[in-house]
């Protein structure tokens, strides 16, 4: 049987989430404006602050969406200067950057999952009815409390929010995680690791591939443009090297 090895230096793809302006809507027409998310046994846990030290439990059936204000008053659910004028469309980079900043998932990570998944199609259906950028199954998005599948800003944060939830459930093993975001966690489960399912093996390694053209991509532009300015002689302080830590999947028999 294939095996894929593991990731080293995983943490990477976990970090921190900044972006403290998501508020959870609620049926009853109450909203609860939270730091970070993650779905338990279908209740939506709440992290109220920073810290996670305070949190509240909510059906997830009983959350009908999410949305964002600039400047949440955590306790009291008041946004300022939320204003009525209709925000401008956003794009997808963007959408992925505060999703990224939210779920404390990594950027690069989130577009190549979008990348495999539906090829930046925001309207995609595959076979099976995975819809979306990031393909969210029926049931897995209502679980998520995303309404629109087709929205690429639902469709996105769901799709890193449950990305976020895998890569904590096994321990920031992200091929693990892309295993499970592919075949479920149950196969996961089922055979101890990656499922022997040529179709996922193949998902794992492409999604692997990308993430790290990524990563080495973004290295290289650092290096370039610390070389430029010392060719051009300016007294500008190069910025660091980025961290570029490889996510590697190989077979062996």
């Amino acid at each position: 049987m294939t095996v894929l090895r593991r990731l080293a230096m995983v943490a990477l793809l976990l970090v921190a989430p900044a972006f403290a302006g998501d508020v959870a809507e609620l049926r009853n027409g109450f909203t609860i404006p939270h730091h970070a998310r993650e779905l338990r046994d279908g209740q939506m846990r709440l992290y109220l602050d920073e810290q996670r030290t305070t949190f509240v439990d909510v059906a997830a059936t009983e959350i009908t969406g999410y949305h964002w204000e600039a400047d949440v008053v955590a306790a009291g659910g008041q946004a300022a200067n939320s204003g009525n004028a209709t925000a401008p469309q956003k794009d997808t980079r963007q959408i992925v950057a505060e999703a990224s900043d939210l779920h404390g998932v990594d950027a690069d990570f989130i577009r190549s999952v979008i990348r495999q998944e539906s090829g930046g199609n925001p309207k995609a259906i595959s076979r099976t009815g995975a819809r979306g950028l990031m393909q969210l199954m029926p049931a897995t998005a209502e679980q998520l409390g995303v309404k629109d599948s087709f929205s690429a800003e639902q469709n996105v944060h769901g799709g890193a929010e449950y990305l976020r939830t895998l890569l904590e459930r096994y321990h920031g093993d992200a091929i693990l995680a892309l295993a499970a975001y592919n075949a479920g966690p149950q196969a996961v489960e089922r055979y101890h690791g990656v499922p022997p399912y040529r179709e996922t093996q193949q998902y794992v390694r492409r999604v692997v591939h990308d993430y790290n053209r990524s990563k080495g991509a973004a290295a290289s532009g650092v290096a370039k443009q610390a070389a430029k300015s010392t060719a051009t002689g300016k007294n500008t302080q190069a910025p660091s090297k980025a961290d570029t830590a490889k996510l590697t999947a190989s077979a062996a028999n």
